[in-house]
C-alpha cells in the first residue's frame, strides 16, 4: 500500500499531468483539498472510488483515513493543488507517514506562478532585466514568516517576485516595495490563474491598490512584480545568435 502525493496543478484540469491523471485512475481512495482542487478532476477516480474533501478535515482525521486505507489494502491518492514543493503542507504529512512506515510517491504538478505567467503571456526572466524568481508569501495565521526572510530583502534584488496567500495586504506589499523598485515598476495581480472565472489587473506599484480598491478577490490571487513584466527593450538571448556556439549548434563555416 501506498500514499501518492499528485500536485493538481493551477486550476484547469487539462493541466493535470499525465502521470497524475494515471495514479488518480489507479487509487481507491482519494482524498483532495476541496476548496482549491477542481471536482473535474475526480472524474478520473474509479467508480467506487472513497472521495474524501479534506478542507474541513484536521491532521489527525487526515492520517485516520490513510491508516484506514492501509488496513484495507488500497492505494491513495492525495491531491493538492499547485505543486507539491511549496505551500502545500505536504511536509507534515510525510512526517507522520514516515513514523507509521506508510511508503509513498511525490508527483509534481504545474505551479500558480508558472500558470499566471502563461495568462500573462509573459518571460519572467528576461537578459539583462531579471534573471532570477523570488516565491514568497507574507506572514499569515498558518504560518509565519522567518526573521531574515523579508519583502524589503529580496526586493533589494530587484529581481522579478511572486508573491503568494497576500493580497489581503497589498497596501503594505506596495509600502514595503516601491523604495527599492520605484512606483512606476510593473506589477499584475493573476486571480485563479487557469480556472474559468480567471481575472487578471495590470497596473503598477503606484497605482495598483486604487486599481484593486474596487474588485473583490480576496484570496487565490498571485501578485507578480518586476520590470520584465512590461520590458520591450531588452536584448536578445545569446543562446540562438548565430555566432553563439553550443554542442547543438556547430559552428559553420572554416576549413
Amino acid at each position: 500500500m501506498k500514499v501518492h502525493f499528485v500536485g493538481a496543478g493551477p486550476g484547469a484540469p487539462d493541466l493535470l499531468t499525465l502521470r497524475g491523471r494515471d495514479i488518480i485512475a489507479r487509487c481507491h481512495v482519494c482524498l483532495y483539498a476541496g476548496s482549491l482542487v477542481p471536482h473535474e478532476i475526480l472524474n478520473y477516480c474509479p467508480d467506487d472510488a472513497r472521495i474524501v474533501d479534506t478542507a474541513p478535515l484536521s491532521l489527525d482525521q487526515i492520517m485516520a483515513e490513510i491508516v484506514a486505507a492501509r488496513a484495507a489494502g488500497l492505494d491513495v491518492v492525495r491531491l493538492h493543488s499547485g505543486d507539491l514543493s511549496v505551500w502545500s503542507a505536504m511536509g507534515e504529512q510525510l512526517r507522520r507517514l514516515d513514523q507509521l512506515g506508510i511508503d509513498y510517491t511525490v508527483t509534481p504538478g504545474v505551479p500558480s506562478f508558472a500558470a499566471a505567467a502563461a495568462a500573462l503571456r509573459r518571460e519572467l526572466t528576461l537578459p539583462e532585466v531579471a534573471q532570477s524568481l523570488v516565491l514568497t508569501r507574507t506572514s499569515g495565521r498558518a504560518s509565519a514568516m522567518p526573521e531574515a526572510e523579508t519583502l524589503s530583502a529580496f526586493a533589494a534584488t530587484r529581481t522579478t517576485l511572486a508573491i503568494h496567500l497576500s493580497i489581503h495586504v497589498l497596501e503594505q506589499i506596495v509600502a514595503e516595495l516601491t523604495p527599492h523598485y520605484g512606483e512606476d515598476c510593473p506589477v499584475a495581480v493573476v486571480f485563479r490563474a487557469s480556472w474559468p472565472d480567471e481575472k487578471i489587473v495590470e497596473s503598477t506599484l503606484g497605482e495598483i491598490a486604487a486599481r484593486m480598491s474596487g474588485e473583490k478577490i480576496e484570496r487565490t490571487a498571485l501578485i507578480l512584480v518586476g520590470r520584465a513584466l512590461a520590458a520591450r527593450d531588452f536584448r536578445d538571448s545569446a543562446l540562438y545568435d548565430v555566432d553563439y556556439q553550443r554542442r547543438f549548434r556547430p559552428q559553420r563555416g572554416g576549413a
